[in-house]
């Protein structure tokens, strides 16, 4: 499959989605964020006549050069008003162009990207159908809490879903390449997020809109299972954010825990989510960000790599043209100004391995992505081995020299 995939045309994919993806991404995040602030801003009316109407809540603000004044109905207006305004479609696009993107990447290049054989020998139909299947799974088990746990308790709810987000961050790290593991996690909170929208927010208002259009009284439990859903989002957001944004960052998902890190990192988001969350409600917990900031240089110093371990004295000497071969055979194929590997037209991140000079300016990160973590080559597509990791190190430490 990847081999009839043309290489040119997958870039063009991955920059028109990933745009698309980030664009609707901003959009939709940038409604929940406000949404949930305008909710934490609204006071009762003062006016007895608002009151009357059914307002519950209203605030005034500025911004643009103007002044908005706010209100939010305890249920429904007498009157549906024209137009109204939804919010879903921010939601639905941010999904569908992600998914989109997933397929591109992960799906058509399996074997790149989602397939690692050294951490599970899988085939393209058994890794694809797990990741799918994954997502859905995601869903109804989120789901199935909502409906049961989180009626009797939020923070009994929390803790379940902290337990299904730390088993499942440890099993597809189990499962997929490293980077494409922390991407399923991310997807999966996504696609909960996106479910939410389609399943029951927007349903909800749709029968709030059914129950006026009958002349009924509008059931508030509608209201308050969509606000429940939506604040839910809310705390989801900078944890799908960071997954997102991963594949930058090989020291946290080339981790031999990357499992855990990708947990306290979403913790951490969601426990700054928090703090902004209590302080449009008017309650400012300085310790808050303090301890999120802690937290995220406790992480720091528990990952940061070792030092290089001295050479033994003994320790034969590794030639540049020993290490060079090995470049050539497992780097370069793909590192190079003309990629022979099926799935590339370019050099990853423009970084070629094709001169000596080439070479000694990344040594660094060949000994950090390929000898040190070894998320390099991506899911080992070229099969270096255990030893050749060892060469390229011994050589680095040794000075690497070049002729």
């Amino acid at each position: 499959m990847v081999a009839t995939v043309d290489p040119y045309l997958v870039e063009w994919l991955d920059l028109v989605f990933r745009w698309f993806h980030v664009i609707a991404g901003i959009v939709w995040i940038g409604t929940s964020f406000y949404f949930v602030a305008l909710d934490s801003h609204l006071l009762p009316p003062e006016d007895e006549r608002d009151r009357d109407r059914g307002v519950g809540g209203e605030t005034w603000e500025i911004h643009g050069g103007g002044f908005y004044r706010v209100e939010k109905f305890r249920v429904a207006p007498h009157a549906l008003p024209e137009p109204l305004h939804w919010f879903k479609w921010e939601a639905y696009w941010t999904w569908l162009s992600g998914f989109a993107l997933f397929t591109v990447l992960y799906y058509l290049q399996p074997h790149t990207y989602l397939i690692d054989p050294s951490v599970a020998k899988l085939s393209s139909a058994e890794a694809i159908g797990a990741s799918i299947g994954l997502l859905v799974a995601a869903w109804l088990v989120y789901d199935a809490l909502c409906r049961t746990v989180a009626k009797r308790s939020e923070a009994a709810f929390a803790i379940c879903m902290l337990a299904l987000v730390t088993g499942t961050a440890y099993g597809v790290t189990h499962l997929f390449s490293a980077r494409a593991a922390y991407l399923q996690v991310g997807a999966m909170l996504g696609t909960i997020m996106a479910a939410n929208v389609f399943f029951v927010i927007i349903p909800a208002h749709r029968e709030l809109i059914r129950a006026k259009e009958a002349g009924r009284e509008p059931d508030p439990v509608a209201n308050a299972r969509g606000k429940q859903r939506s604040i839910h989002n809310n705390y989801f957001t900078l944890p799908v954010l960071f997954a997102m944004l991963s594949n930058h960052f090989s020291f946290t998902y080339g981790h031999s825990s990357s499992w855990a890190i990708l947990v306290c990192l979403m913790v951490i988001g969601a426990w700054v989510r928090h703090y902004f969350n209590l302080r449009h409600r008017g309650r400012t917990l300085w310790w808050i960000p303090v301890t999120a900031a802690l937290a995220l240089a406790g992480v720091a110093v528990w990952i940061r790599p070792s030092s290089a371990p001295p050479l033994n004295p003994s320790s034969a000497h590794v030639s540049f043209a020993v290490a060079h071969v090995i470049v050539a055979q497992r780097c370069a194929v793909c590192h190079s100004a003309r990629p022979t590997e099926p799935g590339f037209s370019a050099p990853p991140k423009g970084i070629a391995f094709d001169t000596p000079q080439e070479i000694k300016a990344q040594v660094q990160l060949i000994l950090q992505q390929a000898v040190v973590q070894q998320t390099m080559p991506l899911g080992n597509l070229t099969h270096m081995t255990p030893a050749e990791r060892a060469t390229l190190g011994a050589w680095i430490r040794q000075g690497a020299k070049i002729p």
